[in-house]
């Protein structure tokens, strides 16, 4: 017998062993895969516009099912208030005015995109609903954008008209002088949200000389009303209405594709699990309407419960406690610096917050120590049995935005959960990048959702569209989660690398950019370093000096790193900011296919840190 040679009954035993574990091999290949649904029974969705599914009567004297006369909105600062009744009307009055007016109808035809470039106001929800309700798209950007920022998105997005205030004109303008239209030209597609609430019973305004020659709201809504609102039934639903910008870990920010049935579907699918009595006590919305969880969270899924929302123009401290005691407020949606606040901040001892019974965080990861210092002063502030509730959600804003939600009456049990799966959405938590492994029970998986809150798709780029969602629908989140035997989600990780900075996603590949565009950087890399006090991450660049030689000492090393962060200031919106500090080094670490080898860089700033040379302790401020 040959060495390596086996007899004919060996032969037939290793043949059969290996057809055997070429079986196993395929039915693992072919296994169905592992998905998950919701405890919570399905319910009805109906293909229709998101304006239809808010405001349309059923009965007499009702707005989208509630009584007319209930409170939609109140101004914070001035206290104007407009009823549901109100918002219809106003919306359809702007929408007509869009089309009427002379300057602005070539620019609102059905399917045309405007631009809102305003903080949060009471003007918000009749623009948006209103633009909504002439058929157009509404593309949402961040009020504190510089004009090359708002550019990109403005040329991106194929705006034809800007909704803003007179703070942004001189910011508008600069955009369309850099796209070569003449003042006149460009003044044409500005309309002016101004700070007079006569139209809505508030105070008169002032408007300034920015304003001068400028179409305004109150001119839009003094012309008529639409008599119905455009439709968008049966398959029309899948148009979009939406695009917000989500920050991409690679390239430039990509326009969110939401479509009327994504949002119809959100508002309908959380309903189950938001348990605050309707016209009642009103919600308190500081979370910017630029952003996909103001818009639908607080805006649209407000008018769904009838819950008032009490509008503040932007976050602050003082203000924020001041208008829980004014306006009795009983729920906010929060972002966890705003807990930081509420543990920590010495105006929540000078105003009475015993109204306010619910929170939801959402937006970046709530620890359970956090909760615990928030529940822990409020309560002791209030009477024994009386109710303080933290809880938490998860989305993003490819998923319009929630996918998960914890129950205010299982927030203290499951604390550090971001809840069930919301009704007829679907999960899988998997272990490859194509999905063919799934994760075993309990164990962490990367999250992947299916559903029709899942995005229509990222607009003029179907690359990046088919390198997040499958060819069968799952959208594939980023985020690694747990799934515990009682059917609750747990984001232990995440795949992306973007920086969450105060509810604000943060593109390292966006800051790396700019700070390549320095005369005297060479190469850098972005990370975000974790700020414990203020639960937060902080961007913080690495840099490589282009000329070594000139920087040789600590001092001039450190001088030119604060040059840096200063620099970054005149380049970049206020929460892309270097809070985390620039560090000098010689090289940034990469692999040898040119990646930036983040986690070199993570552990580089882990030492750093224990060495005192990173600061943190940014007070919260949105």
């Amino acid at each position: 017998m040959m060495g390596g040679s086996h007899p004919p009954e060996s032969r037939s035993l290793l043949g059969g062993s290996r057809r055997l574990l070429l079986l196993l091999l395929l039915s693992v290949l072919t296994m169905a895969p592992r998905i998950y649904t919701s405890h919570v029974p399905d319910v009805p969705v109906f293909n229709m516009s998101i304006f239809t599914r808010l405001f349309s009567s059923r009965a007499p004297g009702d707005v989208g099912g509630f009584p007319g006369a209930f409170k939609a909105y109140i101004d914070a600062t001035s206290g104007a208030t407009i009823t549901r009744a109100q918002v219809k009307n106003l919306a359809l009055s702007f929408a007509y005015g869009l089309r009427d007016h002379p300057t602005t109808h070539k620019f609102a035809e059905r399917g045309d995109t405007v631009l809102i470039f305003s903080p949060n106001s009471l003007a918000w929800p009749v623009v948006l609903f209103g633009s909504i309700a002439a058929g157009l798209r509404c593309t949402l950007a961040n009020s504190a954008y510089t004009s090359h920022e708002l550019a990109y998105q403005y040329k991106d997005s194929g705006a034809k008209l800007v909704l803003t205030t007179e703070e942004g004109v001189s910011t508008v303008r600069e955009v369309f002088a850099g796209l070569g239209l003449s003042k006149g030209e460009g003044d044409k597609r500005i309309v002016i949200l101004g700070d007079d609430l006569r139209w809505a019973g508030g105070p008169a305004g002032t408007a300034g000389p920015a304003a001068a020659g400028l179409v305004s709201l109150v001119d839009l809504l003094g012309r008529g009303t639409l008599v119905k609102e455009e439709t968008f039934e049966g398959s029309a639903a899948n148009e979009t209405v939406l695009l917000c910008y989500s920050s991409g870990t690679t390239g430039k920010p990509k326009g969110v594709e939401t479509t009327h049935q994504n949002l119809t579907t959100l508002v309908d699918i959380i309903i189950p699990g938001f348990s605050l009595p309707p016209g009642t006590r009103p919600m308190l919305g500081i979370l910017p309407f630029y952003h996909i969880f103001g818009v639908a969270n607080i805006l649209t899924f407000s008018l769904v419960v009838a819950c008032a929302v009490v509008i503040q123009v932007r976050f602050e401290p003082v203000q924020f406690c001041a208008n829980i005691e004014k306006y009795k407020v009983g729920f906010s949606f929060v972002v966890p610096p705003v807990l930081v606040v509420l543990a920590r901040h010495p105006a929540v001892d000078s105003y009475d917050l015993s109204s306010l019974e619910y929170l939801l965080s959402g937006a970046a990861p709530l620890g359970a120590d956090l909760v615990v210092m928030v529940q822990k002063r409020l309560l002791s502030k209030r009477r024994p049995g009386a109710k303080c509730c933290v809880t938490q959600g998860y989305g993003l804003t490819e998923t319009s935005p929630s996918t998960h939600w914890l129950d205010f009456d299982v927030a203290d049990r499951k604390v550090g959960s971001v809840g069930h799966l919301l009704s007829n959405l679907k999960a899988r938590l998997v272990e490859d990048e194509d999905g063919k492994i799934d994760a075993e029970e309990g164990q962490p998986g990367e999250l992947w959702v299916q559903g029709k809150t899942v995005m229509k798709g990222y607009l003029n780029n179907p690359t990046a569209t088919k390198n997040s969602i499958t060819p069968d629908g799952w959208f594939k989140t980023g985020d690694v989660a747990i799934r515990d035997s009682e059917g609750y989600y747990y984001i232990v990780d995440r795949r992306k690398e973007l920086i969450k900075y105060k509810g604000f996603q943060v593109p390292p590949a966006e800051l790396e950019a700019v700070l390549l565009s320095h005369p005297s950087i060479a190469d850098a890399a972005v990370i975000g370093v974790e700020d414990v006090q203020e639960a937060t991450e902080l961007p913080r660049a690495y840099v490589v000096h282009a000329n070594p030689e000139k920087i040789k000492t600590a001092q001039a090393k450190a001088a030119f790193a604060d040059s840096v962060v200063k620099w970054m200031e005149t380049k970049v919106a206020k929460h892309k900011f270097l809070r985390g500090g620039v560090s000098i080094i010689d090289v940034v670490p990469k692999s040898a296919a040119g990646k930036i080898l983040r986690r070199e860089l993570r552990d580089l700033a882990k030492e750093q840190m224990k060495r005192g040379e990173i600061k943190t302790g940014f007070k919260a401020k949105l």
